[in-house]
């Protein structure tokens, strides 16, 4: 039996405005496990889960991740 949840979906444009990464970077991000997945509505529309993406965000600050520097000297 399916318990409906009270979730909000954000389009792509919030998506973007939120993480302000290329679609390709999300997309490969997904594919490698290391962002939320998509939702997709129909053929040509799609979504993510607002607490999900929130959830990154927030786990995201919490890391220890350095951003790569090019040309700088680790």
């Amino acid at each position: 039996m399916h318990v409906p949840t009270n979730r909000t979906l954000i389009n792509r444009r919030q998506l973007h405005a939120m993480i302000p990464l290329a679609e390709r970077t999300i997309f490969n991000m997904e594919q490698r496990g290391e962002f939320p997945r998509r939702i997709v509505l129909t053929s040509r529309n799609v979504a993510w889960d607002l607490a999900e993406i929130e959830d990154w965000i927030e786990a995201r600050k919490s890391s220890n991740i350095q951003a790569f520097c090019p040309g700088s000297r680790a």
